[in-house]
């Protein structure tokens, strides 16, 4: 596998979405790799001056991934894109799978199940793709933080 700053993107910017910066992440789907993927996450918030969202956008890129290892098909790259605008961050998680993430309901000792619950408690908005192979949530960018 290349090394991880070879593979580190700049995301793709199309015509009139004001995209002001972001990257992709494409990594073989092993546990091992979601510290990676919070790792490059936390940085770039860091360097766009968006401390105050470190914490919360790095417990979403770890459930939002930990959930497309598992639940994917574990034959693609599990790929994360973050772009931010003016006035939103976005976080995508691709797995490959048409295969749409659900909430579950846990009970007090299920080991799974409360992922994307937390997801929804911390980001500004959360969804599926129409294809399902994509989960995103978003987060309102803090004013001045352009």
């Amino acid at each position: 596998m290349t090394p991880l700053t070879a593979i580190v993107a700049p995301a793709a910017t199309a015509a009139g979405q004001g995209l002001l910066g972001g990257f992709d992440v494409a990594l073989p789907p092993e546990v091992r790799r979601v510290a990676h993927m919070r790792r490059v996450t936390a940085a770039h918030l860091r360097y766009w001056d968006l401390d105050a969202l470190v914490d919360s956008a790095t417990v979403i890129v770890s459930e939002l991934v930990t959930n497309a290892i598992q639940h994917g098909l574990g034959q693609q790259p599990i790929g994360l894109r973050v772009t931010r605008s003016a006035h939103e961050l976005r976080i995508e998680v691709t797995d490959g799978t048409p295969q749409p993430a659900r909430v579950r309901r846990a009970n007090d000792d299920d080991e799974h199940g409360r992922g994307l619950p937390l997801v929804a408690g911390l980001a500004d908005g959360w969804g599926v793709s129409r294809d399902g192979a994509m989960t995103w949530a978003t987060f309102v960018l803090p004013a001045g933080r352009t």
